[in-house]
């Protein structure tokens, strides 16, 4: 029998990819989008419907539905009000679960987020202490709950699976590494106090295949972080895009506490009318290390497609218009 799913938040980065890669499958026969956005890239087949999860879901948006995929969120930090995130993320959650008791869904993976954790030099790991410092890793820590809750209502009948990306990247993205990509191929990075920053990211094609292969797997509560197994720091990182694109190696280091000082300077003129994304909290996002590894993933014997160099090399032969967009 045919399966059918939902992917709410299904017109977004990841959405998009997870869609693609459900479709490649051949086992659905019905795939439902929800979400408020135009998709970043449309997939054959597949149902785009208008959904406001802020809201009650109607109980006939996907019929027949038998598994869930939980996307839906506002993620961008600083960028919203502190309310906002979890009038989006927690009552999304609400509404998702009560879906799904509804039409007696018994599976659901919800996208949680490594922002649970806070930013750390210390590895950490999906046993370690949850520590979020910011709006949205509250209220995504929020919606992970809500998700187990639902599952314990009837523990022998549902599944529920919490993925814990970190940064994730590939085509479409338009997002850090985009923008990372484009600053190296100008000549205009620069290391923001140090090079040796942790950042634990992954490339969107393997999230994909992760969910899945978490989904499938039998026990009923899985939670995971994922990211590549390997630790990059932020030179190794910026090596990679110079080993794949050519772009010339960055070597220029500015002390943070000038960069702190420009960022003030921006917000000041923000307050003005003049808006830009340059602020403090953005500036110390990029000298904090998000030191996560995927010790579940590991553990359950996940196979990764792609490493860095080999994920840069897919995402830029994808990107018809141009390098990394």
């Amino acid at each position: 029998m045919a399966k059918a799913a939902i992917v709410f938040g299904g017109a977004g980065f990841i959405g998009s990819h997870l869609l693609s890669y459900l479709a490649a499958t051949g086992e659905y026969g019905k795939l439902v989008s929800g979400d408020m956005q135009a998709p970043r890239f449309t997939v054959p087949g597949v149902e785009y419907v208008e959904v406001d999860v802020r809201k009650p879901v109607a109980a006939d948006l996907c019929p027949g539905v038998t598994e869930i995929y939980n996307l839906a969120a506002i993620h961008t930090t600083p960028g919203y009000e502190d309310w906002e995130y979890y009038w989006t993320n927690v009552l999304g959650a609400t509404h998702i679960c009560d879906f799904a008791r509804w039409l007696g869904v018994g599976r659901i993976l919800f996208t949680s987020s490594i922002s649970v954790y806070g930013s750390t030099e210390e590895i950490k790991d999906e046993d370690s202490p949850l520590t979020p410092e910011s709006a949205y890793g509250c209220s995504k820590l929020c919606a992970e709950k809500i998700h187990r809750l639902w599952q314990a209502e009837r523990p022998e009948e549902r599944r529920v699976v919490v993925v814990r990306p970190a940064v994730i990247y590939g085509y479409t993205e338009h997002g850090n590494f985009t923008r990372l990509a484009q600053l190296l191929s100008k000549r205009r990075f620069i290391f923001p106090g140090r090079t040796d920053t942790i950042k634990a990211c992954g490339y969107v094609k393997d999230l994909v295949r992760s969910m899945r292969f978490m989904l499938d797997h039998p026990e009923r509560v899985i939670t995971y972080n994922f990211c590549h197994a390997e630790r990059y720091s932020t030179a190794e990182i910026c090596e990679s895009f110079s080993r794949v694109a050519g772009y010339p190696r960055p070597k220029v280091i500015v002390p943070l506490a000038p960069m702190l000082v420009g960022g003030w300077i921006f917000e000041v003129l923000a307050k003005l009318g003049l808006k830009t994304s340059i602020n403090r909290a953005r500036v110390m996002k990029l000298v904090r290390s998000n030191n996560i590894v995927p010790k579940r993933l590991v553990e359950y014997g996940f196979s990764y497609e792609f490493n860095l160099d080999a994920s840069l090399a897919d995402w830029q032969k994808a990107s018809s218009q141009g390098d990394f967009v």
